[in-house]
């Protein structure tokens, strides 16, 4: 599956995710920054009432490190954590891109240098070079 920013933005908003409470992360905040024309699923950090609502349309899995998600339509999956982080914090650091909360650069990037997964490695480097040339981290 390839979505573009714009799909994404359309998917968000289908499935009632486009709210505060919802923070889009893995690949996507690098799609919303034009650093990549496409993803290939969506990562959404849910808290508060956004997890409620989506945890009442469908059954939460373990996810790794403790992390609960559901897996939606679409090839968004919702998780209620980040690979073991607390929401509260990525919140902090994100920024909103049309109007959708997405995770920082900086924090997609030591996401992707600690699984250390040889697919991120083109992203990895065009997230240093963002960074490095003062993009939102």
């Amino acid at each position: 599956m390839s979505l573009t920013w714009s799909d994404v933005v359309a998917a968000v908003a289908d499935a009632g995710l486009a709210d505060g409470d919802c923070l889009l992360f893995g690949s996507v905040p690098m799609a919303a920054h034009g650093l990549v024309a496409e993803v290939g699923d969506i990562d959404v950090v849910a808290r508060g009432e956004a997890w409620e609502r989506t945890v009442a349309t469908a059954a939460a899995e373990s996810a790794l490190l403790g992390d609960r998600v559901v897996r939606l339509p679409g090839g968004i999956e919702v998780f209620n954590g980040w690979h073991g982080s607390p929401a509260g914090p990525l919140f902090d650091r994100a920024s909103v891109v049309d109007g959708l909360v997405v995770a920082s650069l900086g924090d997609v990037l030591a996401f992707k240098l600690a699984l250390g997964r040889p697919k991120d490695a083109a992203h990895i480097a065009l997230l240093q070079a963002a960074l490095a040339d003062g993009a939102e981290s």
